[in-house]
């Protein structure tokens, strides 16, 4: 019987090191070495909490791009792990790494020990629904010594330092698991700024962390509006009213100088998810004819202005081994004669151009002969719907490489039968197959081969079709440096942030 995913949105070196086009650049540095108290920085988030910012669900990457959570280790500009809480790491064997800890301490004033990692560690694993990052994976964490961590997975995982960065696996003070069913990451966590105040859906109050292991932030706060309607978001900073916008719409682009205009290659693709077990496009011969009714060049110029690429896979061109390696996929189903058949495309409207591609989408599978339905709402109103497979299609951007920032966990979470964000609920055994064998190979050259058999084992399928490839605007006021603009989207504000 197939599992069901329940949820994730949206969601890495000692193994993979995916060389990106884009540069994850912190204007100013990320060091402090603390002084005057600072400015308070003002910032307009895309996303609001949607579950009350339970880092183990859709908000986990927006405690991280505010900087309050983080875990043992981080990405790099190249996607590498790099040290984080854990200041160094080993691989005891096919199944247990030690990590070591640097000296840290939580934003209630207790110390980051051994005993508290391997309790957050355990915390989050056993998180129901599973975090995406663990999609598949059975983590057991234990202190082991002084200064030391053990994790030990189920399975051989040669990704578990790429695993670990993930923003739903932070580090959080046993404070935060005080009730049983909830953790709550307000005054626990152990980033640069303190989550201090929640006003709903529609703002956040953050105060400086001075304790915080990577020196002081050069902002004495960060005061986070989420604002869902992109062109709020970008009047809001053309206005004064905000110093940071995030995800400024394409439509909205040519509005910003370019003083304050930031456009950063990102692992971020915008699909077309096609419901593979139930609805009209059960049938691949109807997901072959969806398929060839798309044109993702005329998406790609003509909605996004040139701010995009066209789709040509799951991994895009920011991944710059990918185009050399990429498979041609095969055994796909011959189009069949749609002749009127109706079908639901739903997006959500949190990014403004969503629902854009939506009416193009609509027009060109009309044209080839479907009766399309459209459907559009704020993301956290549609989650639950789309992954239910409430709907025929579902238009998704979504970073592939979010999660865990290795190519092949993407693919288990989202396109396989027991994948806990499989919105094309797609259950296809030689996809299964392809992608396990791909989690075998610790090699980095020969895990990305495998990842791109994968790919081609997926496309096959027609369950997706990659429409674009995104690159991400960020509105940056002209007396603010020190922005994170990061092509896996885990990081906003830092130490070095400032106005």
């Amino acid at each position: 019987m197939r599992f069901l995913p329940r949820r994730r949105r949206l969601v890495a070196g000692l193994l993979l090191a995916p060389l990106l086009t884009g540069c994850f650049a912190s204007e100013g540095g990320e060091e402090s070495s603390g002084g005057a108290d600072g400015s308070r920085l003002r910032v307009a988030m895309a996303f609001p909490p949607a579950e009350n910012f339970n880092p183990y669900g859709a908000d986990a990457t927006l405690l991280s791009r505010l900087g309050v959570t983080e875990g043992l280790t981080r990405l790099d500009a190249n996607g590498a792990a790099t040290p984080a809480l854990a200041e160094s790491w080993s691989r005891e064997n096919d199944r247990s790494w030690l990590f070591t800890l640097r000296d840290a301490a939580f934003q209630d004033g207790t110390d980051v020990t051994p005993k508290a990692v391997a309790a957050a560690l355990s915390r989050a694993a056993g998180a129901e629904p599973v975090t995406a990052a663990l999609s598949g994976v059975e983590l057991t964490a234990e202190a082991a010594g002084e200064r030391r961590v053990r994790v030990t997975t189920a399975e051989p995982d040669a990704a578990l330092p790429l695993r670990l960065s993930s923003p739903g696996l932070v580090v959080l003070s046993a404070k935060a698991y005080a009730e049983k069913d909830a953790v709550s990451p307000v005054g626990t966590a152990t980033g640069p700024f303190e989550l201090t105040k929640v006003t709903g859906t529609t703002a956040a109050t953050l105060d400086r962390f001075d304790d915080y292991w990577g020196g002081r932030a050069q902002v004495s706060g960060v005061d986070a509006r989420f604002i869902a309607d992109g062109t709020a978001r970008t009047n809001a900073l053309r206005t004064g009213g905000v110093d940071v916008a995030e995800a400024v719409p394409v439509s909205q682009a040519t509005s910003l100088d370019e003083v304050t205009r930031r456009e950063t290659a990102t692992t971020r693709t915008t699909s077309l998810l096609l419901n593979t077990e139930k609805g009209a496009f059960k049938d691949p011969k109807a997901r072959a004819a969806a398929r060839e009714a798309i044109d993702t060049s005329a998406l790609a110029r003509g909605v996004y202005e040139g701010h995009a690429d066209p789709g040509v896979g799951i991994y895009g061109p920011a991944l710059t081994w990918a185009a050399d390696k990429r498979v041609k996929p095969g055994g796909r189903a011959g189009a069949a004669a749609v002749d009127g058949t109706s079908v639901t495309v739903a997006t959500y409207d949190n990014r403004p151009e969503l629902p854009e591609v939506a009416q193009v989408l609509k027009q060109q599978l009309e044209e080839a002969g479907f009766k399309v339905k459209l459907e559009v709402r704020e993301y956290s109103r549609l989650e639950s719907d789309a992954l239910a497979g409430k709907f025929d299609a579902f238009v998704s951007a979504r970073n592939t490489m979010l999660d865990t920032g290795d190519p092949v966990s993407i693919l288990a979470s989202d396109y396989t039968c027991k994948g806990s964000y499989n919105l094309a609920l797609l259950c296809d055994e030689k996809v299964n197959q392809a992608v396990a064998e791909a989690e075998t190979v610790s090699d980095t050259a020969k895990r990305q081969d495998a990842a791109m058999t994968a790919e081609a084992a997926i496309l096959g399928t027609d369950a997706v079709v990659p429409l674009v490839h995104q690159r991400i605007i960020t509105g940056v006021g002209a007396a603010v440096s020190g922005v994170q603009l990061d092509p896996y989207e885990r990081g906003l504000v830092g130490v070095g942030t400032r106005r």
